[in-house]
């Protein structure tokens, strides 16, 4: 019996896996500061601190981040679609944060690769076909 040719996975779709895996480990790391195993770290100053509720909201956020990656190595098109949206939440939150108490430092790294990973969906989503 013959068998199909597998299915070419495009380069970009590779990359966005890869960045969303990115963002779920920074996700986990948030994960571990609510439950106060890792210091929250502003300058020289380290706190430890416990929230329950922000670390059940992060260990979601690590479950989708984990869902999504699934979704873009297997090259389905609605990941690419749910990527942009939850990029985009992320960037609002980031920029809301930052119009609180943190600085930039806090929220740089999450907020640059949400940043990278959604010009490079939306560029590809403008420039003809997901991920081809």
């Amino acid at each position: 019996m013959a068998q199909a040719a597998p299915k070419k996975r495009p380069f970009g779709a590779t990359v966005l896996a890869i960045l969303a895996g990115i963002l779920a480990v920074l996700a986990g790391i948030h994960t571990l500061q609510a439950l106060g195993i890792f210091p929250y770290v502003i300058g020289p100053i380290k706190l430890h601190s416990f929230s329950l509720w922000n670390a059940l909201m992060w260990g979601i956020m690590v479950w989708i981040y984990i869902w999504l990656v699934q979704m873009l190595w297997r090259v389905e098109p609605a990941g690419w679609l749910f990527l942009a949206v939850i990029s985009t939440f992320n960037l609002i939150l980031d920029f809301v944060a930052m119009l609180g108490s943190s600085t930039w430092s806090d929220v740089s790294i999450s907020f640059l690769v949400n940043l990278i990973v959604l010009v490079y969906v939306m560029l590809r989503a403008c420039g003809g076909r997901s991920g081809r």
